[in-house]
């Protein structure tokens, strides 16, 4: 039986859920067929209808200590630079350790609404939900900053993705309270988020069902000791931020798009690729394309190991939904076939073929490897820059001195870090050959 305060934030997670349906819907997420998830009632959270981001945004990425990180804040720029070029988006993150959302409300103009973002994302609440049972008068307290900083964003002209707060793991080391109390909290408050985006009319991330719903997946696939919230069960190895990046590329309407098909006719060797690739030549049995359009191309990692981004790809299925650099090949007269790409190999049937592969999904090593390498410690290097831009320079003694020539000073710093991310978007010449199997 949970305890009468458990219980009691169960209650009022329940009636606030019920409060956002009576005026939306009283539809709430699906629950895995397990106990532990009864006491939890996310409200449907609805899905980005369109593509939010456009060509030429600049991109706002802002959160506590778990954005600092600089992990999911690299996985959305890095996707952005390396799989979509052609829309051209700049991105700066603005994490801070600690942080709740009132201390963002209180510094956004300084720090980030200066540089005319067109585009933001938040993630806040971990900090905010202070690492205990629900309180009605913090929910309000939590409520009204967040509502402030949406108004500041529409004010100034800026679309917003507003985000929930992830989830905790088993043990909080600073926390007297349970787990299942402290997500219950953390659950609260994304029901607050979505109540808010959806009365606001600004999209909604959702981070923590997609996470908390993950995390319980991977423990039990691969044991206990897979956390999904990190070591500390609060901040996450990579395959938490994959989660986390990934609610945001769903709410930036990325979903399901393309980023390349090769379709190639195997009985007379011609091709056609999709825009961001040129094919520049082809035979029955070679292919070989121009890309400016690259896959995300994750090191090697285990399923089982929660710092690995391959990890948190299987988890969500990231492949198929954002990593859809496909080989159509048709015709094929043989039963099977060996694809080559790159320096590896692996054998597909014809059928397999003609209803097409995701090549990043079935090659571990890619030819895109080294170029996207290069350009995702680019943007390593730049996030990291940019922390200590607003943390270090803007908040301490040069900015108290002189915010203008701070901010043009460390301006000119950041130049070349972001110039070499798009120096890094170099084009990438592959080929695939195919070789029928007896």
């Amino acid at each position: 039986m949970p305890s009468r305060r458990v219980a009691f934030t169960s209650l009022l997670s329940l009636a606030t859920a019920l409060s956002i349906g009576s005026a939306f819907s009283q539809e709430f997420e699906d629950h895995p067929n397990d106990p532990k998830f009864a006491p939890f009632h996310p409200v449907k959270a609805p899905a980005t209808a369109e593509l939010l981001i456009r060509k030429g945004d600049r991109l706002a990425i802002i959160g506590d200590s778990i954005t600092e990180q600089k992990m999911y804040s690299r996985v959305i720029e890095t996707y952005l630079a390396a799989c979509h070029p052609e829309l051209g988006v700049t991105v700066r993150q603005y994490g801070w350790s600690g942080e709740t959302a009132e201390g963002f409300k209180n510094r956004m103009v300084q720090d980030c609404l200066r540089f005319k973002p067109t585009l933001a994302t938040t993630c806040y609440g971990m900090n905010d939900h202070r690492y205990t049972t629900f309180d009605p008068k913090n929910g309000q307290w939590y409520r009204d900053n967040q509502e402030a900083i949406v108004h500041a964003f529409k004010a100034a002209g800026t679309r917003f993705v507003l985000g929930s707060p992830g989830c905790v793991g088993p043990v909080v080391p600073w926390s007297k309270s349970s787990s299942e109390a402290m997500n219950l909290n953390l659950c609260e408050l994304r029901n607050i988020d979505l109540e808010i985006a959806r009365r606001e009319g600004v999209v909604f991330a959702d981070v923590f069902w997609p996470m908390f719903v993950a995390g319980w997946k991977a423990t039990n696939q691969f044991g206990p000791s897979y956390a999904i919230a990190g070591k500390d069960a609060v901040h996450p190895g990579w395959a938490g931020h994959v989660v986390m990046a990934t609610a945001y590329l769903k709410a930036l309407g990325l979903a399901g798009g393309e980023i390349a098909t090769l379709n190639w006719d195997l009985s007379t060797g011609k091709a056609s690729a999709s825009a961001g690739h040129q094919v520049v030549s082809s035979t029955p049995g070679a292919l070989t394309v121009r890309s400016t359009r690259f896959p995300f191309c994750a090191a090697p990692g285990e399923l089982k190991d929660d710092n690995a981004i391959r990890s948190g790809m299987a988890l969500t299925d990231f492949q198929n939904q954002f990593n859809r650099f496909r080989l159509i090949a048709t015709h094929g007269a043989a039963r099977t076939y060996t694809v080559t790409w790159g320096t590896e190999s692996h054998t597909f049937t014809a059928e397999q073929l003609a209803a097409g592969i995701t090549l990043p999904a079935e090659f571990v090593h890619t030819p895109f490897d080294e170029a996207f390498k290069k350009l995702d410690e680019a943007v390593a290097k730049k996030q990291a820059y940019e922390t200590r831009q607003i943390k270090t320079l803007f908040h301490g003694d040069e900015g108290k001195a002189e915010m203008s020539g701070t901010v043009a000073l460390t301006e000119k710093v950041r130049k070349p870090l972001a110039a070499a991310i798009r120096a890094a978007q170099v084009p990438v010449t592959h080929s695939l050959q195919l070789t029928a199997n007896p």
